[in-house]
């Protein structure tokens, strides 16, 4: 690696870093200011673990939120700094291309690139997860109520649907259970309950029916049995009857992944809202690439305005980008909505706007 590149990757890493430092103190400052009447309403509530469950999170989950925001500033404000200094003229002045001078960039967005990925897939849900249990209990005034689930439609399989009316996922309890298998459209079986119960098994879903009345239909006649209680299996458990959307951004990739792929196979309905946030844990760290093409384009230019006028021409190039960022987030929840188009929008977008202001700068 040459002097130059060494330069610049200390310049882009160290500004990236810097940026990040001065931001997220800042956004701190600001949430204690707003949360300190509902930490001390709390007598059980220690510093230790405001500072372990909640800050320390907040930091993960902001700090990947203002990410783009930080690395398009920095890059930006410095590369406007080596036009301003006139080092850029003397790089061209050495004959290297504008191409060759964009490599160490390329070099720290890959660098900020896989940092984010591994954030994104893997640190931020589990960080999340903590973080809104933590919400939930001590900030937020009313406790969502997570245990009772009501009116449950689920198919385990291409044949097979259950019903139930309610659901205790702490008791483990239902009421009004259903099930119905098909045969095409046929229906070959029907087993209802007044009761359904899971039954704890190291291998098995096991579940105990009380008050049950089964009808088996076939070519030649209908089966008929009732009774008091019956123990029998299902291919589901107890958690597959929670489908709550912000429990997306909890889920590392492989579970959501996981989760997806059951869920379709259970006829579950609209999945777009887990799919926009599967498809952005990837789009969000690869638009480093693509800001940084940007920035460096634009700072590389003097103008008459000097850093100022680049800086106020890239932020508000920046904030469009997370305005249309949230705008496809929602509209790729919808229901007739692609989830993977919506997501890289922005980025195809943005993209072209990078090609054109590299076909201009190299010039």
């Amino acid at each position: 690696m040459k002097i130059l590149d060494k330069y610049i990757l200390k310049k882009y890493l160290g500004s990236f870093f810097f940026v990040l430092l001065i931001l997220v103190p800042v956004i701190i400052a600001v949430d204690i200011s707003e949360k300190i009447d509902k930490f001390l309403r709390h007598a059980d509530l220690t510093a230790g673990v405001i500072i372990r469950d909640y800050y320390v999170n907040f930091i993960v989950n902001i700090g990947n939120m203002i990410l783009p925001l930080a690395l398009f500033i920095s890059v930006l404000f410095f590369t406007s700094r080596l036009a301003s200094d006139t080092e850029i003229i003397a790089i061209n002045s050495s004959k290297i291309s504008f191409t060759r001078f964009l490599k160490p960039y390329f070099i720290g967005a890959t660098i900020v690139t896989v940092l984010s990925l591994l954030l994104n897939h893997f640190i931020v849900p589990q960080s999340s997860k903590v973080y809104t249990e933590f919400t939930n209990t001590y900030i937020k005034p009313k406790k969502r109520d997570l245990n009772t689930i009501q009116n449950i439609n689920l198919q385990l399989s291409q044949n097979d649907y259950i019903y139930i009316r309610n659901f205790n996922l702490k008791s483990e309890v239902g009421y009004d259970f259903s099930y119905e298998k098909y045969d095409g459209i046929k229906m070959v079986q029907k087993l209802t309950s007044d009761k359904i119960k899971f039954i704890k098994t190291d291998s098995t879903s096991s579940y105990r029916l009380t008050n049950y009345y089964r009808r088996a239909l076939t070519e030649e006649d209908d089966i008929i049995s009732a009774g008091k209680q019956i123990d029998t299996l299902f291919n589901f458990l107890p958690k597959d009857l929670l489908h709550i959307e912000s429990f997306a951004k909890e889920m590392k990739t492989p579970e959501l992944m996981e989760y997806i792929s059951v869920s379709r196979d259970r006829g579950r309905g609209n999945l777009n809202i887990y799919l926009v946030e599967l498809h952005k844990r990837t789009s969000l760290p690869i638009s480093s690439y693509i800001l940084t093409l940007i920035a460096v384009c634009l700072g590389s230019i003097k103008r008459r305005g000097g850093i100022g006028m680049n800086l106020a021409i890239g932020i508000a190039m920046m904030f469009i980008y997370v305005f249309l960022m949230k705008i496809v987030e929602v509209m790729g929840g919808s229901a007739d909505s692609i989830p993977f188009i919506m997501v890289w929008i922005p980025n195809i977008l943005f993209g072209v706007i990078g090609i054109y202001l590299f076909n201009k700068a190299r010039k």
